[in-house]
């Protein structure tokens, strides 16, 4: 056994360690809007559900030098609202190519070659090849870190209409087989889910 001590190593490291240890990860391709209109898209695996009622997500956008940078931290604080899109094999090199460092009046969704579309209720438009998408309103930010200096913010957001392609709803369920979704494991590696199995919560005897 392993014995590691998170304060004995650098960010990056424990980001490696934590990265690659909690796998698999949903992956949350988000777009954002800023001011002068330009869509941003990017993706994000320290993502995931917080509670049904009402319905919330999360996702961790890290900062640098304790100050919000990223596009997609910067329009959701703003504007208050975002779209998340799941991401399966169809679309999953668009979501690996939106990671570079493209300039904040380039939009992402453009470059990669994928579709914009209006959403239902958020301004902010939806990424139209993804199978599901939630539109969401921004419910609570919170900037954590050390007492020094936020390393992210955690951005909590109400979904407040989702999107799913009829083939994969049924009974009021997202039916996995044949969505191919994608996760994220650590480094440059993602995993496909195809591979499932059920097991029935037990009852007490």
């Amino acid at each position: 056994m392993v014995y590691i001590d998170p304060k004995d190593r650098s960010r990056k490291e424990n980001y490696q360690l934590l990265s690659s240890a909690v796998i698999p990860r949903p992956i949350a391709f988000v777009t954002s809007q800023n001011e002068d209109g330009v869509v941003n898209a990017a993706p994000y695996s320290f993502f995931n559900v917080i509670t049904a009622e009402p319905p919330l997500i999360s996702i961790s956008v890290g900062r640098r030098n304790g100050k919000t940078v990223k596009d997609t931290g910067r329009n959701i604080l703003k504007g208050k609202e975002f779209v998340v899109h799941l991401v399966d094999e169809e679309i999953v090199q668009q979501m690996n190519q939106s990671a570079a460092e493209y300039p904040s009046n380039v939009s992402e969704v453009k470059e990669t070659g994928l579709t914009l579309t209006d959403s239902q209720i958020v301004r902010v438009p939806s990424i139209k090849e993804a199978k599901i998408r939630m539109e969401c309103k921004l419910h609570h930010a919170v900037a954590l870190g050390t007492e020094e200096e936020a390393s992210c913010d955690l951005l909590i957001g109400e979904v407040v209409m989702f999107h799913i392609a009829d083939d994969f709803y049924k009974d009021g369920k997202v039916i996995a087989d044949g969505l191919n979704l994608v996760s994220r494991l650590g480094g440059a590696d993602y995993a496909r889910i195809k591979d499932t199995f059920t097991l029935q919560r037990p009852e007490m005897k």
